[in-house]
């Protein structure tokens, strides 16, 4: 992969009677802007490329070939939030970089890219710097020519001012330079990119998806609502998963979950002849996923155990042997989950997915009272929540008992994510009742990480006996992992009290 760098900016309207040098607006004064330098000018040809269905538009995503400037390349940009994207670069080539290419297989499921709109720039700029000289920002003035490369497209052109902030600036700057822009009769733009405006005014534009027919404050509207959120969520975490970024494969197995029990614990809403099928693949790419997760967690825990140990407790080669284990099924676990997202069966449950909250599958239950049909949902949870954790306790000590945490644990999660699904109709109660489950999980996942980093030391013990190394630092890490098990399981019952007070579920109805 090429370059990342993440972009902050604003496109505007320029008034006709601009000030300063090439047309561009004297910005000197807009806070801790205290000079305006000239930057140069460019000739910009840029590529757009997209599927015939402009897939990527629809998702704010830009795939371009540019020529001209000193990032000549591919960009991709993807959406971060607000005014902000990333953008992702590879050097010249004739064909779509089949690294960019992967980056945007969750939108496009393999449709071919092709050109959509060229798109040609003369560029003025200015850099605006502080007191010190730092650089805040440059602004830019371009006179645009954009063409339609789609059958019956037509051609268009504008004139457009940009202020892009410099790296680490603070985006607070732009509500600064807005200002003064406004008073010189400098207005937003209305497109938020320059490809929105081609594939506008070119004839090209998106058409909009038209939302379900769900009445406003239905159990079905909220139900939808809920899950349009979370494959929106699975499907931009996507490209941070493939880049394998810091928490990006955790996120996307929390997404698998939250999707997988909202469609569980709504049954009533959505028809689980559709929704199981879709049920059974987000359980397939959570399990994909976990892997590499788990060891992520396993790696990090024992190593930062290692760590606190004194230097006269740690005998023999034991940071050796640890990285070598780390490396051995790191390398194993992350090729399994991005093996994950090259296959048709990810690409299905997407599309699946999507048709979900296109054309729902909705029941009898979808069109009755919110708070009752909910709080029903919520409360079935939580009855298996406490079925859990009160067979759990009542299990002798051993693999067994641990093995009915763990269940426990999920049901947990189970009753969080439909809790959350209803905080619209059910408000505060919903949401305490959530939190002390919470707490009751967080309990359960230190004690299954125990449980789990205990089998780990011991494999480490095992192997270090039989290459002739001291075990004693996995013993003793061993030791202490089984302590924090046991200290976790001695909180559970206190926790467990408190989540499971009458008054938490008698506002919803029992």
């Amino acid at each position: 992969m090429g370059k990342s760098k993440r972009e902050t900016e604003r496109k505007y309207e320029p008034s006709s009677s601009g000030s300063g040098a090439g047309g561009l607006p004297d910005l000197t004064g807009a806070g801790p802007v205290a000079e305006s330098a000239p930057a140069g000018a460019d000739e910009l040809d840029a590529v757009y490329h997209d599927t015939a269905d402009l897939r990527l538009a629809a998702a704010s995503v830009t795939l371009r070939r540019r020529t001209g400037g000193a990032d000549a390349g591919w960009h991709l940009k993807l959406p971060l939030g607000g005014d902000t994207r990333e953008e992702l670069r590879a050097g010249l080539s004739d064909d779509v970089p089949e690294e960019l290419r992967a980056l945007v297989l969750s939108r496009t499921r393999g449709a071919e890219l092709l050109p959509v709109v060229r798109i040609r720039s003369d560029r003025a700029a200015r850099h605006l710097r502080d007191a010190e000289g730092g650089l805040l920002a440059e602004v830019s003035l371009d006179e645009v020519r954009a063409d339609s490369l789609l059958a019956g497209g037509g051609h268009a052109e504008w004139r457009e001012l940009e202020v892009e902030l410099a790296d680490g600036v603070h985006a607070s700057l732009l509500d600064i330079v807005e200002k003064k822009l406004r008073k010189k009769g400098v207005v937003r733009a209305g497109s938020p990119s320059k490809l929105a405006r081609a594939l506008r005014e070119t004839g090209a534009a998106v058409a909009p998806v038209p939302p379900p027919g769900v009445v406003a404050g239905s159990p079905g509207s909220y139900v939808l609502a809920y899950l349009r959120k979370q494959v929106g969520r699975l499907v931009a975490l996507d490209p941070a998963v493939r880049r394998g970024l810091p928490d990006a494969v955790h996120q996307m197995r929390v997404t698998c979950r939250r999707l997988r029990g909202c469609l569980r614990s709504y049954r009533s809403v959505l028809d689980r002849r559709v929704t199981d099928p879709v049920r059974a693949d987000l359980r397939w790419l959570a399990g994909e996923l976990a892997v590499a997760r788990d060891q992520e967690v396993l790696g990090e825990r024992i190593g930062a155990a290692l760590a606190e140990l004194p230097e006269e407790l740690v005998l023999g080669p034991v940071a050796a042997r640890l990285r070598v284990w780390e490396v051995s099924r790191d390398a194993g676990a992350l090729a399994r989950a991005h093996d994950a997202l090259t296959t048709t069966r990810y690409l299905r449950l997407l599309d699946a997915l999507d048709a979900l909250v296109r054309q729902p599958p909705l029941r009898a239950g979808a069109r009755r009272k919110p708070a009752r049909t909910m709080a029903r949902a919520v409360l079935k949870e939580y009855g298996r929540f406490a079925g859990r954790v009160e067979h759990a306790l009542a299990q002798p000590p051993g693999r067994a008992r641990d093995a009915e945490l763990h269940e426990a644990r999920k049901a947990a999660k189970k009753l969080r994510h439909a809790a959350e699904v209803a905080r619209g109709p059910l408000g505060k109660p919903a949401a305490r009742l959530g939190k002390r489950a919470k707490a009751v999980q967080r309990l359960l996942g230190a004690h299954q990480d125990a449980v789990v980093a205990q089998d780990a030391l011991r494999e480490l013990a095992v192997a270090a006996h039989g290459a002739g190394e001291s075990a004693f630092t996995w013993g003793l890490l061993h030791g202490r992992e089984r302590a924090v098990a046991e200290a976790r399981l001695a909180e559970l019952p206190g926790a467990w009290r408190a989540a499971s007070e009458p008054a938490l579920r008698a506002p919803l109805g029992h």
